[in-house]
């Protein structure tokens, strides 16, 4: 008997420590499944009232009697929880706490008013969600302004304190829940569903199944003993062999297994052992794959939310859509860009989900498997997430251009120009290879702008922009330095080729006519200063010599080109 309570303690430990984990596990599965559902409910009714808003704002019948203001006509045409807001003229009313979806009322003779579209965020409205999410009877689906819970399905009061995404356990009104709450709503900030399930009942479940073990484990020990008086020995051993196998599962070995020998009850309970071991290890299995998959999927999102390269991002969503869905294929177009993942051939059902942000439709995200609700849901809440992810990347690029770029002749600015410049001479004294800079100044500019007017200046600027960008090699960098001033950066090309390459541009310029505000055509020149890169040089210097340059060719008459040092006119 004594030899007997280590492996029998040591099987209740492991089971019940198991069983334990499974609970919560199962639990905490349902509450984000739960939770998930609630969330697209309130998304579904969302679209359905902005959707109810716009077919009303359409009807002619009602854009007659609202812009006539007929309130007994338009409180005919309204539907259930919809209201007209116009000046001096309402309708109706939308509740402090309501999901509102706006849409304007157009007529031939302009905004007539604006329709609302309205979803009560009540008690009706959290049961109605409820009943869609599949939580179980004593699960509570509640709406939480900030820490006070406003409205819950079954009936909940007091106060949560949750860290949204953050499974815990809270005390509400004194009793204690398993809770998990989602991040605040879209339109109503302060606002956040959470799902609550009793803490009770996972410990009554948990110590339900400890007392079936334990009434188990006694019964065996009731019958180790009786039959360890009969066998002696040879029960010692059996029972060694189930210490020993319990041991391992209890401390994580779940391929552990007794060996059965005989049919006698030992052997029927080391089946019923094995075959424990067997479904544990085959549920822990499958708990560890799903977690797996679940965090891949978790890592991959995360890859794309924080991507700002749109190739990278794309790649990204497609493999996270297959990892966390299950499809055999995932394709997603967007703005004349396609990713897949998976095998195109596959077979099954297909599912088509538009990437939307606000009202702009930029693109679909194509699977193709065999989906259950679940993996719906999770392509749902992917896809919302995939679309201001890449609504962002795109906002970095235009931003990243911005910063680079000068908004009015789109050729390089000067940050851009200065961190060239000295790449550039880096690489030129790496490789040895020649680098010459051009400084260029557009001459008389500032009568330009007097006489003619800014605008006409703008103009003047942006065509010389066009001009360098028609003449320079693809290797080169042309930018606006400031003002009227531009330069050239041109790798491999000594102060010959230089002065030939402003030459170009200086005729090029001064063969193009410009119209006035008068409409009187006028001509623009340029005057060049161009400099090689010299053993030593760093950028000042560098561009030093091609400011004088530039200033010697203004003294000298404008409209020409000098290069540093050694005085050479074209």
């Amino acid at each position: 008997m004594l030899l007997s309570l280590l492996p029998a303690g040591a099987v209740l430990w492991g089971f019940t420590s198991a069983y334990s984990q499974s609970e919560q596990n199962r639990v905490d599965t349902r509450l984000q499944a739960g939770l998930r559902v609630a969330l697209t409910g309130y998304e579904d009714r969302a679209a359905t009232a902005a959707n109810a808003a716009q077919r009303l704002a359409r009807t002619r019948t009602f854009q007659l009697a609202l812009e006539r203001r007929n309130r007994a006509a338009v409180a005919a045409l309204l539907p259930r929880h919809v209201v007209v807001e116009a000046p001096h003229f309402r309708v109706g009313r939308v509740p402090a706490l309501a999901i509102r979806r706006d849409a304007d009322v157009v007529t031939t003779h302009g905004l007539a008013g604006t329709v609302v579209a309205f979803v009560p965020l009540n008690a009706a409205f959290i049961a109605s969600v409820r009943g869609d999410a599949g939580l179980e009877t004593s699960d509570h689906l509640a709406l939480v302004d900030g820490t006070r819970i406003v409205a819950a399905s079954p009936t909940l009061d007091g106060v949560v304190t949750l860290t949204p995404g953050r499974i815990a356990v809270v005390p509400v009104s004194g009793v204690r829940y398993r809770a998990l709450a989602a991040p605040a709503l879209p339109d109503l900030p302060r606002l956040r569903f959470a799902v609550l399930t009793p803490q009770s009942a996972i410990d009554n479940a948990e110590s339900s199944n400890r007392d079936r073990l334990l009434a188990g484990l006694i019964a065996a020990m009731l019958l180790v003993a009786a039959v360890a008086f009969l066998e002696g020995r040879s029960i010692v051993r059996t029972l060694g062999g189930f210490a020993a196998a319990a041991q391992g599962i209890a401390q994580g070995r779940l391929d552990e297994r007794v060996a059965v020998r005989g049919r006698d009850e030992f052997a029927d309970l080391g089946d019923a052992f094995n075959d424990m071991a067997d479904q544990l290890e085959s549920r822990l299995a499958e708990l560890d794959a799903e977690r797996t998959r679940l965090r891949l999927a978790i890592d991959r999102f995360g890859d794309a939310l924080g991507a700002t390269d749109t190739e990278q991002l794309l790649r990204a969503v497609v493999d996270t859509a297959v990892e966390a869905t299950g499809a055999a294929y995932a394709e997603l177009r967007t703005e004349g860009r396609v990713a897949t993942a998976g095998n195109p051939n596959a077979e099954g059902e297909t599912l088509e989900y538009g990437l939307t942000v606000g009202r702009r439709n930029f693109g679909m995200l194509v699977l193709r498997g065999r989906f259950d609700d679940e993996a719906r849901i999770t392509a749902a809440s992917l896809l919302s997430q995939a679309s201001f992810a890449l609504e962002n990347a795109r906002l970095h690029a235009v931003v990243e251009e911005q910063a680079l770029v000068d908004g009015l002749t789109r050729i390089a600015n000067r940050r851009q120009c200065e961190d060239s410049l000295g790449h550039e001479i880096a690489r030129a004294d790496r490789l040895g290879i020649p680098f010459t800079l051009v400084v260029a100044d557009l001459d008389d500019f500032k009568d330009v702008n007097d006489r003619h007017g800014h605008s006409v200046g703008d103009d003047v600027l942006r065509e010389f922009a066009t001009i360098l960008r028609l003449t320079l090699r693809e290797s080169d960098l042309s930018g606006r330095w400031g003002g009227e001033e531009f330069v050239m950066l041109l790798p491999g090309t000594d102060a010959d080729g230089g002065m030939q390459l402003a030459e170009r541009v200086r005729a090029s310029l001064a063969e193009r006519s410009f119209h006035g505000r008068d409409g009187a055509a006028f001509g623009v020149t340029c005057s060049f200063g161009v400099a090689e890169l010299q053993p030593n040089d760093g950028e000042r210097a560098l561009f030093a010599a091609a400011d004088r340059a530039l200033y010697e060719a203004k003294r000298l008459g404008k409209n020409r080109v000098e290069r540093s040092a050694r005085i050479r006119t074209f």
